[in-house]
């Protein structure tokens, strides 16, 4: 990922810590990764996999 991104945190998630992803959303990809290790792996996913993983868990 050589551009800069913009991650965010769900706004459920507190300032506890705890166990939270941030997303850094993309025109062709969607990046993931854990909030408490950021300099670590960052699972990468198309918009439509991720528009139907985010539909999936909504339910």
């Amino acid at each position: 990922m050589n551009t800069a991104l913009e991650w965010f945190k769900s706004s459920y998630s507190g300032d506890e810590g705890g166990n939270c992803v941030e997303v850094a959303a993309h025109p062709t990809a969607v990046h993931v990764r854990d909030s408490k290790v950021t300099e670590g792996p960052v699972l990468t996913l198309t918009p439509a996999a991720w528009s139907a993983f985010t539909s999936d868990i909504a339910h």
